[in-house]
């Protein structure tokens, strides 16, 4: 069968390769015999000798379910694996009777118009050189070659790498195949399927962009996704590459993810459903299942694709493209784009010093700097005539592949260094460079390195008679080399980038004069008759031997010609990099005179100008005075120098509680003044309550014990019945280090506890905080307890259950004392301040004696017009869930940063566009969560787990009975939702089908949490005075939490038979646009906290570690809890 049918088949139909091997072998229950002894037990390739016959089983059970690809029993059959096992030795002959096998069955299904084809399957092996390491990519390759030669003797028809992790290991495959196509002489397709993990990479770190440019020089037939977590998980990322390659498209997900059970939630029906809308949208080439998946889940699928038309494959790449661990799609706009010059041995100093001393980590942060200054690539030159350059490329590029993630300019002559160093990188990088000086020797030596590990190549425009230095010279070698590269070394013009050589104007040697001229000519010219070829200049040569200053100049006004011009890659130092339109005009004009009119005087003048012309200095910090220094640490959230400061300032003040309340309580009123102007967030303030706290620690060992810096003693309370502290938390620190002394009494605290601290502490201002609806009407009765209890001291109130009318109008009548509500902790700190200073003029809403309203008969006739005729949705099952140990980064994707930047720390503005903008706030805030996030993981600080089920149920008027998923004819609990007094006249109860329809409807439950032990972490550190970190980490748990919930409600509308669209954003899953909705008790639609109690009876959420308190709160605070209906217009209203 020639793979002719394979590539005819492919443009006929969308087909079908098989589902796991593993799954069906785990379902196969052998025993320890048929793995030939219990040594081997686990080693499932090693059964294609011990018992060929459940592996033929296998085969035929995926054929008969449609299959048009299998794949052979051989993903962990390199000797690197089977080595674990002792078997090494038996790799080759393992993967021939593999091969042999699936070969036999695959023949004994096909027919001339339907022929079945054999995937010879090759694992990514238990090692990734980007990762783990444990294995050199020589050895990798090793192994893959004896692999592929087994797969081709026994017959395959065509190569399958998959579950690729790190695209290393994929090169060194690649280069296997290669090899053993030259021993065995024969040739067959390679398919490449990677692996993107729930963050949105691979393992190694790629995107699926990058992964594709970085093996696109294999000419694989088709590239595609498998494993991962489920298709929801590959959704963005086959989009993506739909959209990019110009080979098949294939996607063969997991069942979805496994439970505590080892149960993939994904049944044949939701599975193909998911994989039918991708062949719709015109994703896909080739799909098929992965772990988990049987051949049920293989018949749903190549059902519910049979007749879709596959997607088109585009016959060309047509654009520049290169990559490092992130891609860069060459685009007109991004011109120039910059090559940082500085981890260069020949044009860097402190590089070359660097690298001499054996400092490669030291010298790879300078490529990290010039990253963080705009370069998009990075030249990296290890040829220093007294150094062995392949051991420094060898030990420097692995250092430089873990701090930037950007694609590599490796510059070198020598053929060695180059491979070398090809062999560390993960993406396509670009070799610099190649010339014809000395005719085609260098062509031949390195172009095979372009095809072999995938890279572009700078040519540069010097052929056997010497540089180019006219432009018309530049263009003639430009285009004999095109000529040689395209036509005869099979090189794209796309990964072509001319050099056309740039000269120094300022050294006064003839043959130079007027060279700056001729190159920006040249740029033009190449560009307009190669216009799919790039070039790139190394700017900083133009002004070599001038004065520092003047070079900058003249680097700036020439990389502005020259990009006029057409010029796509700038070499150059991007931390020195004067901007064009800052320069002044006589400035540019000097330049340009210099650049244009190369002669003696135009050389003099501008040496002249610039000879002892030093950079205007900024202002330095010790300019401020000892005071503005102490305030502006404070301001700027920074301890940097603080201690050195606060040591003077103990000279020169008499009290060290003068400096307190002197200028760092200044820098704490610039910080509320600029927080109050929109000038600094949450997380800054709390960056400045830090310093505050260090400062006042560093100064207490100076003060009396009798002394106090405090304006106040505050009590500061969450209401009985709420847990919640965040906000409280919040409070406390803007007052304690605004010089308040602050007494936190903590979560639940009931109005009899509260009476006892005032009489004890005695405060002066009295702070309560409450989150829930229920706890609004808390206050109301505490106020009422502390007026009895005879307390008018004031009282701050805030917290999200509360409103500036709800405090005047229903708690302040209640009390003798002032009352004042406060939106935020920074406006809580204005009122504290207002009243110890008598500044608040109060006047309080009387209690108004309210008249009965006329209510209406409680029977309310009125009906809400919610659809009674809809589809009774049947979930999958009504099996009680419990996911325990769910990995943090599962649940990443589903978390609301502009909950967490936005909401809890303050960011303004839309979270997701300032990221992408790189806002520096938006970014320093993120990178301070990522980090969090990080070290949780390793921690297991936060530790996910939810709970779920779906219950039978009816509706009768208000109520909902719920029945026992055993027997739908025992009730086994009530539920009685208020409905609302106007129209629409809402109530849950209307969202399932009532008791006289005779039709049994269902409701799901979930619960899920972040874990516990947040709180008392928190606690550690706000006490440590790390107080943005407190705050953050419990804002994290909290959004963390509200993702699970996310995450699992999608879970449960897939078993439940709707599943979301493809195109479904995680903008329109926080907007709640999916079918059915969820709502939580305590909330507007069911404002009864007391049905909390019942969801924990169905439920038993205290497996996954949820309690509920006194006043059916949850603890730990970060858990969500809901009741969910599939009714298609279900939506959120207020019954209040």
């Amino acid at each position: 069968m020639g793979n002719i049918t394979l590539q005819q088949q492919l443009e006929k139909k969308i087909l079908i390769i098989d589902g796991a091997m593993g799954t069906m072998i785990q379902n196969a229950q052998l025993s320890a015999d048929d793995f030939g002894g219990e040594q081997y037990e686990g080693c499932n390739e090693y059964l294609t000798l011990t018992a060929p016959h459940v592996i033929k089983h296998i085969h035929e059970a995926y054929l008969q379910a449609g299959a048009d690809i299998i794949e052979t029993n051989t993903f962990g059959a390199t000797s690197i694996v089977l080595d674990e096992y002792d078997l090494g030795h038996l790799a080759l002959e393992l993967n021939i009777e593999a091969a042999k096998l699936a070969r036999k069955a695959a023949d004994a299904y096909s027919t001339p118009e339907w022929p079945r084809f054999v995937a010879g399957s090759m694992g990514p092996t238990t090692k990734t050189l980007s990762v783990t390491g444990g294995v050199t990519f020589e050895q990798l390759a090793a192994a893959y070659e004896e692999q592929a030669r087994g797969l081709l003797l026994g017959g395959v028809d065509l190569l399958l790498l998959e579950t690729c992790q790190d695209t290393l290991n994929v090169k060194a495959g690649f280069i296997g195949i290669m090899k053993a196509f030259a021993a065995v002489r024969k040739k067959v397709p390679i398919m490449i399927s990677g692996t993107i993990e729930p963050m949105g990479t691979t393992l190694a770190g790629q995107t699926i962009e990058s992964f594709f440019i970085s093996v696109q020089h294999m000419k694989p037939f088709a590239v595609g996704l498998n494993c991962a977590t489920g298709p929801e998980f590959m959704t963005d990322h086959l989009r993506t590459l739909a959209s990019l390659a110009d080979t098949a498209v294939s996607c063969y997900p997991n069942a979805g993810l496994p439970d505590e059970e080892g149960c993939y939630h994904e049944t044949p029906d939701m599975l193909a459903k998911k994989i039918q809308r991708f062949a719709e949208k015109g994703w896909i080439n080739i799909v098929g299942g992965c772990c988990g998946t049987t051949p049920e889940h293989i018949r749903a699928i190549a059902e519910a694709v049979r007749g879709i038309p596959p997607r088109p494959i585009p016959a060309s790449f047509d654009v520049h493209a290169v990559s490092g661990i992130d891609p860069l799609i060459y685009d007109e706009t991004m011109r120039p784009l910059f090559v940082g010059e500085r981890t260069n041995v020949i044009g860097s100093r402190k590089f070359k010093r660097l690298i001499a001393e054996g400092k490669y980590e030291e010298a790879a942060e300078i490529a990290r700097a010039q990253v963080k200054n705009g370069a998009h690539v990075i030249d990296i030159c290890l040829a220093d005539p007294d150094r062995n350059e392949q051991e420094d490329m060898e030990k420097f590029i692995q250092q430089v592949i873990k701090k930037v993630k950007v694609p590599l300019v490796i510059d070198s002559t020598d053929e060695r260094v180059i491979e070398c160093a090809l062999t560390y990188s993960q993406g396509k990088a670009i070799i610099n460079s190649i010339n014809l000086e000395d005719g085609e020797e260098r062509f031949a030596k390195v172009v095979p390195l372009l095809h072999k590990y995938g890279a572009a190549v700078v040519v540069g425009t010097i052929d056997e008679q010497g540089m180019a230095i006219g432009a018309e010279r530049k263009l003639e070698i430009a285009l004999r080399s095109y000529d040689l590269l395209v036509n005869k070394y099979g090189v794209s013009p796309r990964d072509i980038i001319f050099d056309p050589l740039v000269f120094p104007v300022g050294t006064g040697d003839e043959q130079y004069i007027g060279a700056a001229k001729e190159t920006i000519e040249g740029i033009r010219l190449i560009k307009e008759r190669l216009p799919q070829c790039l070039t790139m200049l190394g700017i900083s040569n133009v002004s070599f031997g001038l004065p520092p200053l003047g070079r900058e100049i003249l680097n700036s006004v020439f990389l502005y010609h020259c990009t006029q011009a057409g010029l796509d890659y700038a070499i150059v130092n991007t931390e020195k990099l004067e901007r064009f339109a800052s320069i002044p005009e006589e400035e540019v004009r000097l330049a340009e005179e210099l650049l244009f009119n190369t002669n003696d005087e135009t050389l003099n003048t501008f040496i002249q100008f610039y000879r002892n012309k030093m950079k205007e200095p900024k202002k330095a910090k010790t300019e401020l005075s000892l005071e503005e220094r102490l305030a502006n640490y404070v301001v700027e959230g920074t301890k940097d120098g603080l201690f050195a400061d606060l040591e003077q300032a103990l000279q020169t003040y008499a009290d060290p509680l003068d400096i307190i309340n002197g200028p760092l309580m200044a820098g704490m009123d610039e910080v509320g003044r600029l927080f109050n102007d929109n000038q600094l967030i949450v997380a800054e303030v709390l960056q400045s309550a830090e310093v505050m706290k260090a400062a006042v620690a560093f100064l207490e060992p100076y003060m009396e014990k009798k002394e106090s810096s405090t304006k106040g003693k505050v009590l500061l309370a969450t209401v009985k019945g709420d847990v919640h502290d965040i906000g409280k938390n919040l409070v406390d620190i803007i007052l304690s280090n605004n010089g308040f002394h602050v007494i936190d009494l903590g979560i639940k605290v009931t109005p009899q506890k509260l009476i006892e601290a005032i009489q004890a502490e005695k405060p002066d201002i009295i702070g309560l905080s409450g989150l829930l609806v229920k706890s609004a009407q808390q206050m109301v009765v505490t106020a009422q307890d502390l007026r009895q209890a005879g307390i008018s001291l004031p009282i701050l109130v805030g917290g999200a259950a509360l409103t500036r009318k709800f405090t005047e109008n229903k708690i302040a009548p209640e009390y003798d004392g002032i009352v004042l509500y406060a939106k935020d902790a920074m406006e809580g700190l204005a009122l504290a301040n207002q009243l110890q200073q008598n500044e608040i003029e109060y006047t309080k809403t009387e209690k108004h004696e309210t008249k009965p309203e006329k209510t209406a008969p409680t029977v309310i006739a009125a009906k809400s017009n919610v659809s009674t005729d809809v589809p009774v949705f049947v979930p999958a099952d009504l099996e009680r869930h419990v996911l325990k140990d769910i990995s943090l980064p599962h649940i990443i994707p589903y978390v609301n940063w502009q909950m967490v930047l936005g909401h809890h720390l303050g960011l303004k503005g839309k979270v997701k566009r300032l990221l992408e903008e790189k806002d520096e706030k938006a970014l320093m805030l993120k990178q301070v969560v990522d980090d969090l996030l990080q070290q949780a993981q390793q921690e297991q600080w936060i530790t996910p787990a939810a709970v779920y089920q779906f219950f039978p149920a009816q509706s009768d008027g208000n109520r909902i009975y719920i029945y026992s998923p055993e027997d739908k004819r025992i009730m086994i609990e009530t539920f009685e939702f208020p409905r609302q007094q106007k129209a629409p006249y809402l109530c849950l109860a209307d969202y399932l089908k009532p008791v006289e329809s005779g039709q049994i409807d269902y409701v799901g439950f979930f619960a899920v949490t972040a874990g516990k032990g947040i709180r008392e972490l928190a606690q550690q550190w706000k006490e440590d005075g790390e107080f943005l970190k407190s705050h953050a980490i419990q804002a994290l748990a909290l959004e963390i939490a509200e993702g699970l919930a996310e995450r699992i409600h999608q879970i449960m509308r897939d078993r439940w038979g709707f599943p979301d669209d493809p195109d479904f954003t995680m903008e329109e899953r926080f907007a709640a646009k999916y079918q059915g909705q969820r709502y939580s008790f305590g909330y507007p639609a069911c404002p009864n906290l007391e049905d909390q109690e019942k969801l924990f009876r169905l439920l038993r959420p205290e497996e996954i570690g949820i309690h509920l308190t006194d006043g059916y709160m949850m603890e730990p605070e970060a858990s969500v809890s809901a009741i969910v209906f599939a009714h298609p217009e279900a939506r959120y209203f207020n019954v209040l």
